[in-house]
């Protein structure tokens, strides 16, 4: 039995068999989410081979149960590559929550805005993503399950739900492309100037490394960032991870109130 199955046996006795429909994987600031959800919360600690997330400003537990409606599997914190030197660190999570059923991936993220006219307190729908980093998770795979296609990696039918719950909400939500920096480091303006010139609408550390594990493991994704800081040379804020964590809640209940309102239908 692989480990991910055995993790699987593990939950369903601590959380029930019903498999969930969505996965939800929490950015900074949307930690309390979590805790909106009427289930189980089991410690990643609990789970061998989980990361146990060790960034300031994510609760590192698995949360199974129903929100609005929908049964869900809620990671409550990720494993960045920037701590560890491993891009595949959230293999074993994804492989899990796959074995235990989930069908859709909802990443959420803190980014920072290349865009002028998307502020901090914004968020944005991915539409897709730039791997300005050169890393992959998937490195290593020895089957050709490897050469994953990324065309429309980031589902048209849940960008779809997402922009109709924002719209029915009376939520501002900006669409983009994503570019993934790997960190730890902020990026230098010279840095921005580049990937503004490359398409990219906001920039972060994180996501794009699940979304090609998510599209690996057969499930649907999508994401959503929460702008905390314009990025470097783009105003006169002072950028970092404190920083971060005090912005993250400004875009927090915005996206809240979009994923509760679009989970029903990213579900059906």
């Amino acid at each position: 039995m692989s480990r991910s199955a055995e993790l699987a046996t593990l939950i369903r006795a601590r959380a029930g068999a019903e498999p969930p429909k969505v996965a939800l994987i929490l950015g900074s600031g949307l930690g309390h989410l979590a805790e909106s959800v009427e289930g189980t919360a089991i410690p990643y600690s609990e789970l061998d081979g989980f990361p146990h997330a060790g960034v300031s400003g994510h609760n590192p537990n698995l949360v199974i149960g129903d929100l609005e409606g929908v049964r869900v599997a809620v990671l409550g914190g990720r494993s960045h590559y920037y701590e560890h030197g491993k891009p595949d660190a959230m293999r074993l999570p994804l492989e899990t929550l796959a074995e235990l059923g989930a069908e859709t991936l909802i990443a959420t993220n803190a980014a920072g805005s290349l865009d002028p006219e998307m502020p901090t307190g914004s968020i944005m729908c991915l539409t897709d993503h730039i791997n300005f980093s050169g890393l992959n998770p998937l490195i290593g795979e020895p089957t050709d399950r490897r050469f994953v296609p990324m065309m429309d990696a980031y589902d048209p039918d849940i960008r779809e739900a997402l922009r109709e719950a924002a719209t029915t909400t009376g939520t501002e939500m900006h669409k983009g492309i994503y570019a993934w920096y790997s960190g730890p480091s902020f990026e230098t303006p010279a840095e921005i100037r580049a990937i503004r010139m490359l398409g990219a609408d906001a920039v972060g550390m994180s996501t794009v490394p699940e979304v090609i594990l998510g599209r690996f493991l057969g499930l649907k994704c999508g994401a959503v960032s929460t702008i905390t800081n314009m990025a470097a040379g783009m105003s006169d804020e002072k950028i970092s991870h404190e920083h971060t964590k005090q912005m993250a809640p400004l875009g927090a209940a915005k996206l809240e109130t979009v994923l509760r309102a679009a989970l029903p239908k990213i579900a059906a």
